[in-house]
């Protein structure tokens, strides 16, 4: 199974919305995709469950929090397999593929989770490497073995958390809008991720590598079918800097992404907004090839 983490520290950039149409464009294409919540307000998972559906079949114990808890004891999770969801009216939209999109949900207090296991770590910094490994150890679980790819929604931070997810993946993908504050924060997110492998390996017999990341540019805003002129300046520096983007774009619609989570189906997979599906087709061959290709080195 191939890890794959949307993050950027840098909220409102449309990641929750780039990895639910990702993930449901790579079940379509008949991957069996796995996501993963990470984010306390829960955006993701309410794009598939109705609030109601959250709060009373997923909360109670069947979270992604419900995988942190007993790092303070030790305990492990016994089967990691039993938190996972499958959205019954995406399941009904791949009907007819032999791929499947199945969750695991956000829980709201996993902000509190990240606080609770910093403090740990401070206490106990010789725990550096079981306290950043749940989340990759969890992972190999046999419960996942059937999973090609794993989408994981970071919140936007680098916590500890987050730092999981980090030590989990194969690859980053980091959207952002082409603005100035959007994407100043790319270069400290690529050098704290950097710091951070290095104390990992430092501390770990286990070596990870620091996955290989793409920029993602969304709510990209259009004039004759190019980004304006403002932005392509933006994009224009981001390009020659250190993380390549992709050659993929999204564009800015709220009217068509906004209803979306509200029917419980990804734009890509509910019919509406053709240009929008196109281009996120496009996204889906282009990361599905990025895929592939770290799993063939990988092997």
């Amino acid at each position: 199974m191939q890890v794959v983490s949307i993050i950027n520290h840098k909220g409102g950039v449309g990641k929750t919305t780039l990895t639910a149409n990702l993930g449901a464009g790579l079940a379509a294409r008949g991957r069996r995709v796995l996501l993963l919540d990470l984010d306390s307000q829960a955006s993701l998972t309410v794009s598939f469950f109705t609030p109601p559906e959250w709060a009373e079949q997923l909360l109670p114990e069947r979270t992604i929090k419900h995988w942190f808890d007993g790092l303070d004891d030790g305990t492990a999770l016994e089967s990691p397999g039993g938190l996972v969801a499958t959205p019954r009216r995406v399941r009904e939209k791949l009907s007819r593929s032999p791929g499947r999109l199945d969750l695991i949900a956000a829980h709201r207090d996993l902000s509190d989770m990240d606080t609770i296991l910093a403090a740990q770590l401070m206490s106990a910094p010789e725990r550096f490497v079981d306290l950043h490994s749940r989340l990759r150890a969890g992972l190999e679980h046999p419960a996942f073995a059937e999973y090609d790819v794993a989408l994981i929604d970071c919140a936007p931070n680098f916590g500890l958390i987050a730092r999981n997810a980090v030590a989990a993946s194969d690859l980053l993908l980091i959207p952002t809008k082409p603005d100035y504050l959007s994407t100043n924060g790319i270069d400290s997110l690529g050098l704290k991720i950097r710091e951070f492998v290095d104390e990992y390996n430092a501390r770990s017999l286990e070596q990870i590598t620091r996955p290989p990341a793409s920029v993602v540019f969304t709510m990209v805003q259009l004039h004759d079918d190019q980004p304006i002129e403002a932005q392509r300046a933006v994009m224009s520096r981001i390009e020659a800097g250190g993380v390549a983007p992709l050659s993929t774009t999204i564009r800015d619609s709220k009217a068509v992404y906004g209803p979306a989570p509200e029917y419980g189906v990804p734009v890509i997979l509910g019919g509406t907004g053709r240009a929008l599906t196109r281009e996120l087709r496009d996204l889906v061959s282009e990361v599905s090839a990025q895929i592939d290709g770290t799993e063939g080195m990988a092997a």
